[in-house]
């Protein structure tokens, strides 16, 4: 079974809004251990993140501007996008210091899929929402890499159950599974051709799997062909 973020979220959710102040941001991280929380508005809608980046930025700000003298030039070029994290960096309330729009995710998502995310956008949490986009959960990275922490017996049986037993329905003795630090090995004969680019998909798909090795031939009359061993990519095939 293909594990989902609802699966793995906390419900329990540390939040702010957007008159949050600087100084009740910090003791929201401090309080209960975090590295930021969403911000919502009146109607539990994500309209943001602060994170402790963000608090950081701020204070650094605050402490450049007093050291600074009575005549103050301001650089010859700066740019917009600099001018205003600058800005951001220099409030006081949430609604000016989170980072918006905030990238969010809903609960029937895979969580490889949030994984992704996570890693494009270079971000610690994601905002877990439902239809109308109100807050629901949320889901760190330390979250989602408990799925990939499964043992190789595990991976094991979920690839020859959902993959071999119930997607190919093949006999017990058809294939064999072998993993070992996440790499499936499969092995044995399948009815058609097109069964080993399937099998080699949905293995991939299995959380915890980081790889495949293709060890499938098909069996036809004459008896087994089998296929290049090596190796394969999610969308790989005999060749």
């Amino acid at each position: 079974m293909t594990r989902i973020v609802g699966e793995v979220m906390t419900s329990d959710v540390v939040e702010a809004h957007r008159d949050t102040s600087f100084k009740d941001l910090v003791r929201l991280l401090d309080r209960h251990r975090i590295s930021g929380l969403p911000v919502v508005d009146h109607d539990d809608k994500v309209v943001g993140v602060v994170s402790e980046t963000d608090l950081i930025r701020h204070q650094a700000t605050r402490s450049a501007s007093g050291r600074t003298g009575r005549l103050r030039i301001p650089p010859l070029r700066r740019s917009a996008r600099r001018a205003a994290a600058d800005t951001r960096a220099g409030a006081g309330t949430a609604q000016e210091l989170m980072t918006t729009p905030a990238v969010t995710v809903h609960p029937e998502q895979r969580i490889a899929d949030a994984a992704r995310v996570m890693e494009r956008h270079g971000v610690e949490r994601l905002p877990v929402v439902d239809e109308e986009d109100r807050l629901i959960g949320i889901a760190t990275r330390r979250d989602l890499l408990r799925v990939f922490l499964r043992t190789d017996d595990e991976i094991g049986q979920e690839v020859f159950d959902d993959v071999v037993t119930r997607a190919l329905d093949l006999p017990a003795d058809s294939v064999t599974v072998s993993v070992r630090d996440g790499m499936v090995t499969l092995a044995g004969a399948v009815r058609q051709r097109d069964d080993i680019p399937l099998a080699i998909r949905l293995t991939y798909r299995v959380e915890g799997v980081v790889g495949v090795v293709n060890g499938l031939n098909v069996r036809i009359d004459s008896g087994p062909v089998s296929p290049p061993k090596g190796p394969a990519g999610p969308g790989d095939g005999p060749r």
